[in-house]
C-alpha cells in the first residue's frame, strides 16, 4: 500500500513547512487591524514617541534626495497639485502616501520649513514638502532604494526629491525647478 503525502515527508520538513506558514498568517494578522496602506507607511519613518514622522536626507548616485527617518525613499508625483494628491485607489496602493499622526520634523538637510501635511480623503494626514505630497514606493524593499524613480505609472512621472524642494529627474542627479500645477491638471516635471 502507498503511504499517504504528508506521512514521506521528513519530519523536519513538515515542522519548516508548519513554521513558515504560522509565521506568515502572524505577519498577516499583525496588519490585519490597519485597514489603510498608508498607515503602513507611516511606521516606517516615525520619532522614537511614534507621532510624526521624521523626513531626512541620503546621498546616493542621483544626488542628495529625501527619505523617511528609517532611510527609506520618499518620492513626488508630477499629477499633484499644490498641497492636493491625485493618487487613491491602486495608485496609493504602488505609491503609498507619507503620513503621520503628529507634526512632520527635520532631519540631514531637510528643511523643517519645507514640511507640512494635507489631509486625505480618508482622514490621514499626508506629508509634504515644498507643497508636494511625499509617498513611498512598493517596489523599494529596503532603505535607501529608488527603484520608483523616473516611473511612469498612472500617468504621469515619480521623482526623488532634492532638499530644496525640486524633483530630482536625472540618476546623475539633475534637477529640474518646482512649477505650481495649472487649474488644467498640470504639475510639476
Amino acid at each position: 500500500m502507498s503511504r499517504s503525502l504528508l506521512t514521506r515527508i521528513p519530519v523536519p520538513v513538515r515542522f519548516g513547512a508548519l513554521m513558515a506558514v504560522a509565521l506568515l498568517a502572524a505577519a498577516c494578522g499583525s496588519s490585519g487591524s490597519s485597514s489603510s496602506s498608508s498607515s503602513t507607511g507611516a511606521q516606517a519613518g516615525t520619532s522614537a514617541s511614534g507621532s510624526a514622522m521624521v523626513i531626512s536626507t541620503k546621498a546616493g548616485s542621483a544626488g542628495t534626495f529625501l527619505t523617511d527617518g528609517s532611510g527609506r525613499t520618499v518620492y513626488l508625483w508630477v499629477k499633484d497639485g499644490t498641497g492636493s494628491s491625485a493618487c487613491s485607489g491602486a495608485c496609493a496602493a504602488l505609491w503609498p502616501p507619507v503620513t503621520t499622526s503628529g507634526s512632520p520634523t527635520a532631519s540631514g538637510s531637510a528643511k523643517a520649513s519645507d514640511l507640512g501635511t494635507i489631509t486625505r480623503s480618508d482622514g490621514a494626514k499626508q506629508v509634504t514638502y515644498d507643497g508636494h505630497p511625499l509617498y513611498y514606493y512598493a517596489g523599494d524593499s529596503s532603505a535607501g532604494q529608488t527603484n520608483g524613480q523616473g516611473t511612469d505609472s498612472f500617468g504621469a512621472k515619480w521623482w526623488l526629491v532634492a532638499p530644496a524642494g525640486t524633483s530630482i529627474t536625472s540618476a546623475g542627479g539633475g534637477t529640474a525647478p518646482s512649477a505650481p500645477a495649472s487649474s488644467a491638471g498640470g504639475g510639476w516635471s
